[in-house]
């Protein structure tokens, strides 16, 4: 497969990286001839004892989590899969669930890639173990780039183990005093492993030794929400299934700083990450997600649905947009890698 994709790079024509495709609706424009990573699958190495496996691009998320499931341990910073996503994509797309706020994210996971850039060539960033990184981490800059610096092959992740034990807990307050809670939690020694607020309910999963967790569930109250619901409830926050992610509105993902106060705009509301990670539902210029992001200290970005032409991400100050074209020059002269998905001139 190697060989084929260093064909199709090589005629220097536009290409479109794609996998499974579960992130099709997310950055801008797709445009090129669509080049499948999926024939290049397979686990090549998975070491439980080392917390450690190692994937082909085209391996889907599926088969890996269930790899490690069976050995107790699990991707900590919970990837959403949107469909039939391949392990090249969750790097690509840089996207982590509900756990991310307390673990990391995907970058912080990425302990190594290979690369085909766009001179056909195999490069190797990092390695298989933590202590491998001298000077740029270029395996880390690959999360989130959406293959437009070049297609990654292969991938080494730090996986962990599954937590012993797990607890959810529900409380009915507004929006104020949830940020208040989650804001207060993230000061103490507590096992909080997610949080998410909605609809005046704020839902917190507890996760790791059964004394911690029984213990930190005693002293937070609340309502304790059944394992199955709360099993469901996650995974269905992490897919994006949960009633509040229906509808046509456009979805705005904005990251502020966790202490910012609740943000003046209309439309639903979904709050993650102890605060830091909010979604807003809103109706066609409705509100200006941007600037209430900007006035908080964060930045915002038009997830799913809207007016693509406003521009997907945030726009870059000059500096940043000029390191971006030259990271996409040195990596990807001739163009090749997924034009346009990220920003218009890269």
């Amino acid at each position: 497969m190697i060989e084929q994709f260093r064909e199709r790079i090589l005629d220097k024509k536009p290409l479109r990286l794609r996998g499974g495709g579960s992130k099709d609706f997310y950055g801008q424009e797709r445009r090129g001839d669509i080049l499948d990573t999926r024939g290049h699958a397979g686990i090549l190495d998975y070491e439980p004892t080392e917390l450690v496996i190692t994937a082909k691009c085209g391996t889907p998320l599926a088969e890996i989590k269930s790899a490690l499931a069976e050995r107790r341990q699990m991707l900590a910073f919970e990837p959403p899969a949107f469909g039939d996503a391949t392990i090249g994509g969750v790097v690509a797309a840089g996207l982590s669930g509900p756990r991310r706020a307390a673990v990391g994210a995907v970058r912080d996971f990425v302990l190594g890639v290979k690369i085909l850039d766009g001179e056909g060539r195999l490069l190797t960033f990092g390695g298989q173990v933590m202590k491998n990184v001298a000077g740029y981490d270029v395996s880390r800059l690959m999360c989130g780039s959406l293959g437009t610096l070049g297609l990654i092959t292969e991938v080494s992740l730090k996986v962990l183990p599954l937590p012993v034990a797990e607890a959810t807990l529900r409380f009915d307050c507004p929006q104020g005093r949830a940020l208040e809670l989650m804001n207060g939690w993230a000061g103490k020694p507590l096992p909080v492993s997610a949080t998410c607020w909605h609809d005046d309910a704020l839902t917190v999963r507890l996760s790791g030794a059964r004394a911690a967790v029984d213990a930190a569930a005693s002293n937070l109250g609340g309502e304790k929400v059944g394992a199955a619901e709360a099993a469901s409830f996650w995974d269905d926050l992490r897919e994006q299934r949960h009633a509040f992610f229906s509808g046509d509105a456009a979805l705005w993902r904005l990251s502020v700083p966790s202490v910012a106060p609740a943000l003046d705009l209309p439309g639903a509301t979904l709050i993650e990450w102890g605060g830091a990670q909010r979604w807003v539902r809103c109706v066609e210029g409705s509100c200006d997600a941007r600037a209430a992001a900007a006035s908080a200290g964060g930045h915002a970005t038009q997830f799913r649905g809207g007016d693509r032409s406003v521009g997907i991400f945030q726009p870059l100050d000059p500096v940043l947009g000029r390191i971006h074209r030259d990271l996409k020059r040195a990596f990807d002269p001739h163009g090749v890698f997924n034009p346009g998905r990220l920003y218009p001139d890269v």
